[in-house]
């Protein structure tokens, strides 16, 4: 089995779609008809949540009338984020079908399927045309690529002169090994973090000039913290993501704050731009 169908074995559940809807059901949601922010507690699968996707939007500068690319869309909370809320057109891809069908579903139920839309494919080999994107994001992603410089030239590839690559990634940012599993990975083996460093050397190795850099280290101590205790009080909005995480949720969720308060791991944005030339 290659990397890429571990990834998506890892993630893949059939039965997500419907712990979902009947998750937000079981709060007094009408599956049938969602406000794109009735999903912000549910369909962002990384560290910050809503908040966190609002501001990698922010920082790339999304905007009304931009076609924006997500790479590892999830179920689709980014995308409609930054539909909903900044009035782009957004494509995602992400390898695992579970994810697509929800991520088209939960769409649909939002009333943003002329705005958002997605498909199964892999970051390394985008079907998309050179130039055809004003933006990329990125996020929790490359802990599961090994091979960055080649996922970062295939985004060069289809992004126009210009445009801005934001990445939101779990980084090494200390010293020690984090304990597995963690949220993305069951051991070392189908891990591949990087440190900060060298994401920049991989993505100027690319064609992109980095442009800023944010460790978001308290900020995820802080949602963290909140994400747990939410897990634990059983909230039934958080079906999809319990099932996600499988078993090991806890542990994995706990694995990670460790990592990130003993300065291990955290949450770094990088924004890099594709030159005019």
């Amino acid at each position: 089995m290659d990397a890429e169908q571990v990834v998506a074995e890892h993630y893949g559940k059939p039965d997500l779609e419907d712990a979902i809807l009947a998750g937000m059901a079981a709060v007094g949601l009408d599956p049938d008809h969602f406000e794109p922010d009735d999903l912000a507690a549910v369909d962002q699968f990384h560290v910050g949540g809503a908040d966190a996707a609002e501001n990698v939007a922010r920082g790339a500068g999304i905007s009304s009338g931009m076609r924006v690319l997500d790479i590892g869309s999830g179920i689709g909370g980014p995308a409609r984020l930054f539909a909903h809320r900044f009035g782009a057109t957004v494509q995602g891809v992400d390898l695992t079908p579970s994810f697509v069908t929800t991520a088209q579903s939960l769409t649909r139920r939002c009333g943003l399927t002329g705005q958002v839309s997605f498909s199964k494919a892999s970051g390394l080999d985008l079907p998309f045309s050179d130039g055809e994107f004003d933006a990329a994001t990125m996020m929790h992603v490359g802990m599961n690529v090994a091979h960055k410089d080649s996922l970062f030239r295939e985004v060069h590839r289809v992004l126009r002169r210009g445009a801005v690559f934001a990445v939101y990634d779990i980084m090494v940012t200390g010293e020690g090994d984090p304990q597995f599993p963690l949220p993305w990975a069951a051991s070392a083996e189908t891990s591949y973090l990087r440190s900060p460093q060298d994401y920049v050397r991989e993505l100027e190795a690319a064609g992109f000039t980095v442009t800023g850099e944010r460790n978001r280290h308290g900020f995820a101590l802080e949602f963290l913290s909140r994400a747990q205790a939410r897990l634990s009080e059983n909230d039934p909005r958080l079906a999809g993501m319990r099932l996600v995480l499988g078993p090991e949720g806890p542990v994995r969720m706990g694995h990670l704050a460790q990592a990130i308060r003993e300065g291990t791991l955290a949450p770094v944005e990088i924004y890099s731009r594709r030159e005019e030339a």
